[in-house]
């Protein structure tokens, strides 16, 4: 009997918040993001607690949630108890177990979630309309009173806190793996490579994104330096990608005064933007680029649906390690030590790496010095920020180091340091399987890649048709 009263659903706990007078103070956004935030430490709230209490505790915190908190029928007791079991399946777990997090390949949806709350008041600024943290409610449009209720205000942790709760909810990626002979020697190309997600919440990559056009709303009308914006005329498909730079003006060929490419000396550009900085901060203490390369450069790329970035190796006017950030949608970046172009915006290549959106690519060794990379012609709108610190012998004439990029550190977590230490890494495989259009063959960044494989575009498994608009692709005999 008393299984079966476990398995029924707890009518006092399904409308928790329109009943208890403590929840009537918050409002129904509130109330969401307390119920997945408290739903995903369960794991470790729940600790030496009995089932029994689990279960009550867990029952809880889906009641906060007006929308979700209704327990679904499923067809059978053993299913409702599957799915009770199962609440879970998404949380972060508990940091002290060492669970994993989600390791989905899949792109990951700009919806905004219970991470988001440790942003509300970090250097990226406050979210929109948040009244300071305070909720007024107007009350009923049928109500006389001109005066609103204050209701109490947001309960939030330290910063420090939400801050170490996302940096460790960071999933990277160090094991890439594509052998190619170069040179008479077999070697692993993607050496170096590393895809660092989560580093960005929804929010925040909204408000990277608007802020970027904005720059290329000021260089559209000549309101930035002279080398600062630069939108070529789009002659073909595949070219005429707007640049944004700042802190160097880098020259990708011969220019029609002789210069060679690489950084121009003489070029003026706007300095880094104030948002780019928080960006570079973040990217080092959050152990994605280390202390000793803090980027005083940057390039943002925007394309519009159709553009690309032909087969290159960044010049070495930049040390290594450099990063790219991605944004608006997901494209792949395609990596091989001997790239081709079969058409516009289409190009032969090893090994394709999708970017899901948000996520940083930091290239060094193998991935950045001997295989060369591309970007197809995108299948949507994207915007992508490259950060790179310069030579120091090839600073342009008359450059001053940024006073607030000067001593930054990466935050020191005893997670992290033992992570190092044993040379984990946290996350799983990013990379999804591509195979030829015989069916066979494995050609991921996590296997061999043979020289005589034919590669073609990534499908969907659920359609016929590619997933992605630009073809990459090795011709017979290549």
């Amino acid at each position: 009997m008393e299984e079966q009263h476990h398995r029924q659903p707890k009518p006092n706990s399904i409308n928790a918040s329109e009943s208890d007078p403590f929840l009537l103070n918050y409002t129904p956004s509130d109330l969401r993001t307390a119920s997945e935030f408290l739903a995903t430490w369960l794991p470790f709230l729940s600790r030496d607690l009995c089932t029994r209490c689990t279960q009550s505790l867990s029952d809880r915190i889906q009641s906060i949630d007006p929308v979700s908190g209704e327990v679904p029928q499923n067809d059978s007791p053993n299913e409702q108890i599957d799915a009770e079991d199962n609440c879970d399946a998404h949380s972060l777990g508990s940091w002290k177990d060492g669970a994993e997090v989600n390791t989905s390949v899949e792109t990951p949806s700009q919806r905004i979630c219970w991470a988001d709350m440790a942003q509300e008041d970090d250097e990226f600024g406050e979210e929109e309309n948040s009244n300071n943290g305070v909720t007024v409610d107007v009350g009923d449009s049928n109500d006389t009173s001109d005066v609103g209720t204050v209701v109490a205000e947001k309960p939030t942790l330290p910063r420090e806190q939400r801050e170490y709760i996302r940096f460790m909810n960071v999933r990277r990626k160090k094991d890439f793996i594509c052998f190619e002979r170069v040179n008479g020697k077999l070697v692993n190309i993607l050496e170096g490579l590393e895809l660092h997600t989560g580093i960005f919440s929804a929010a925040e990559q909204k408000r990277i994104v608007s802020y970027v056009a904005s720059l290329q709303e000021m260089g559209k009308r000549g309101e930035l330096k002279e080398r600062t914006f630069s939108a070529p005329q789009k002659w073909m498909r595949g070219k005429g990608r707007q640049t944004i730079q700042f802190g160097c003006c880098y020259n990708y060929a011969v220019d029609r005064d002789g210069n060679p490419p690489g950084i121009l000396a003489h070029s003026k550009v706007d300095p880094i933007p104030d948002l780019f900085k928080v960006i570079i901060r973040r990217l080092i203490k959050w152990h994605v680029l280390p202390p000793t390369c803090v980027p005083d450069s940057c390039i943002v790329n925007i394309y519009e649906e159709g553009d690309c970035i032909p087969p290159h190796i960044d010049n070495h006017d930049f040390v290594r390690p450099f990063c790219t950030v991605s944004f608006l949608s997901e494209c792949n970046i395609v990596f091989g030590s001997n790239l081709k172009i079969v058409g516009p915006g289409e190009f032969d290549g090893s090994i394709a790496i999708p970017l899901p959106m948000g996520s940083v690519l930091v290239l060094n060794g193998n991935g950045a010095d001997v295989a060369k990379h591309c970007v197809p012609a995108v299948p949507s709108r994207r915007i992508s920020i490259t950060f790179r610190r310069m030579d120091e012998s090839r600073r342009p004439f008359g450059y001053v180091p940024e006073p607030d990029l000067q001593g930054i550190q990466p935050l020191a977590y005893e997670e992290v340091e033992q992570e190092k230490k044993s040379g984990g890494h946290r996350g799983g495989r990013h990379m999804r399987r591509h195979r030829d259009r015989r069916g066979g063959g494995r050609n991921d960044a996590m296997g061999f890649a043979s020289r005589n494989d034919r590669f073609s575009e990534h499908r969907d498994s659920n359609h016929s048709t590619p997933r992605y608009g630009n073809r990459w692709s090795r011709k017979p005999g290549s």
